[in-house]
């Protein structure tokens, strides 16, 4: 999804640090709040499931 927009610029925009916004982006965060993923909508333009997928869990043995 391109917006030509820099990492900095949107996390400035949403309002959490470029270290957090680059978490989110390569997965690495271990969650993400309503309210961020409601500001990365609005800034993106797109629905909560452009942006997330869902990943089970690791069947344990």
């Amino acid at each position: 999804m391109e917006r030509k927009m820099t990492s900095k610029e949107l996390a400035a925009k949403i309002g959490i640090t470029t270290v957090n916004l680059s978490k989110l982006k390569t997965g690495k965060a271990k969650g993400v709040r309503f309210e961020t993923l409601g500001k990365l909508c609005a800034v993106l333009d797109c629905q909560p499931g452009d942006l997330l997928e869902y990943v089970p869990d690791k069947p344990t043995k």
